[in-house]
């Protein structure tokens, strides 16, 4: 049985301060022993308003291990986990704690861009193993990428991007985006802006709200003045919540079509309710995926955790995939840090959300879809950009 160990927020400034006074890179790298546990440190918000994306991860990244008799690499597992709240203030003593302290061999972690941002930093400085299982972060594996560093999710620059297409190829001219000002939401409306206007549109306004403001009504009452054609988004957990019914209540539903990264409505759907039918979103995975992983995959989620997966949870299913595929070549040894990189870049990705490859940069090369809220499902409803690659712009290892 998986040990569990929890850090509460009595121990949250344990280390703090050792950045700046330059221990970050100091902390001893765990030895290797044989049949020791391998100690995976979950940093992932448990609280606030991305925890039930968390939760997601943490689920699909167990139950992975659970099918593989739970172990990786041959090594029973430890996990240590770490509320990072969706602090990008907090990031870097958090990840301090796991890597110096509690001399964690791995981190997984996190949904915030802002705080993937630090925890990369750190990753990078100490040449610790970070697979990240959502947050998008374009420099993380553009300007700060490393040898170390992996994603199983996506950039923020390619569902943005995707979408751009779509909206260009559907005839829209003018376009207004709307999101957090935070990385993720700058970064979404950069890949739709970038997109959108190759293919011969125009964005016409670009608004933002500081994270995790939700009050979207003078936004709303601006985008209804200007009468764009289509309106992007991105926001997620209980801000893609509100927006969505905001946005239906203030009329524009029926008038401006809304579309947007999938996670305005990746497990928001039953909150979301009605207003959100009918909604155009673009994402690595949804429901109504025809292939045998999938379904063998939310068979087990079901089963484990009584109710549905959803994307987070495949890229908590995926994280795993890959820590497991790097240390099977490794024979475990977390310290043969080129052997899991070649391996983990090298592989062909069997996910539920088709089979995926690492590009060079270290971030998923994988369809994205087109997909249409129909009752409480994301369903796909076809394949808008085949095997894309983020373009890692910035990267050098």
């Amino acid at each position: 049985m998986s040990k569990i160990k929890i850090l509460g927020a009595s121990r949250r400034d344990l280390l703090k301060g050792a950045a700046a006074a330059g221990l970050a890179g100091a902390f001893p790298l765990p030895a290797f022993t044989q049949g020791a546990p391998l100690k995976v440190g979950f940093m992932l918000p448990y609280t606030g308003t991305y925890a039930k994306l968390g939760k997601f991860i943490d689920e699909g990244f167990r139950l992975k291990v659970e099918m593989l008799g739970g172990k990786l690499g041959g090594r029973a597992i430890e996990y240590v986990q770490v509320d990072d709240e969706s602090e990008p203030a907090k990031g870097t003593d958090n990840m301090n704690r796991l890597v110096g302290r509690e001399k964690v061999d791995v981190v997984v972690g996190t949904v915030h861009s802002g705080v993937a941002m630090a925890m990369a930093k750190v990753a990078k400085d100490n040449d610790t193993l970070l697979i990240i299982p959502n947050a998008g972060a374009v420099a993380v594996t553009g300007p700060m990428c490393g040898k170390t560093i992996f994603r199983s999710s996506f950039s923020n620059w390619k569902p943005g991007y995707t979408m751009g297409e779509v909206a260009a190829k559907r005839g829209h001219k003018k376009a207004v985006t709307i999101t957090w000002k935070y990385a993720a939401g700058d970064e979404s409306a950069g890949g739709f802006k970038e997109a959108f206007e190759k293919g011969g549109g125009q964005v016409v306004k670009e608004l933002s709200l500081p994270f995790p403001n939700v009050e979207f009504q003078p936004l709303l009452t601006e985008i209804a003045s200007i009468k764009p054609d289509v309106v992007y988004t991105f926001f997620a957990g209980g801000g893609a919540v509100k927006f969505v019914k905001d946005y239906a209540a203030a009329g524009l539903k029926k008038s401006i079509p809304l579309y947007g990264a999938g996670f305005i409505t990746d497990g928001t759907l039953e909150a979301q309710g009605a207003d959100a039918d009918g909604l155009l979103t673009t994402l690595h995975y949804g429901d109504g995926l025809d292939n045998a992983k999938d379904k063998a995959f939310r068979a087990s989620y079901e089963r484990a955790y009584k109710m549905a997966p959803d994307v987070y949870a495949v890229q908590g299913y995926d994280a795993a995939q890959m820590l497991a595929i790097g240390l099977n070549a490794a024979k475990g040894d977390v310290g043969r840090k080129a052997d899991i990189a070649n391996a983990i870049t090298a592989a062909k990705i069997d996910s539920p959300r088709g089979t995926f490859t690492i590009g060079a940069s270290h971030n998923p090369v994988q369809d994205m879809y087109l997909r249409q809220v129909i009752g409480k499902e994301n369903r796909v409803i076809g394949v808008a950009t085949k095997a894309l690659a983020d373009p890692g712009r910035g990267c050098r290892m």
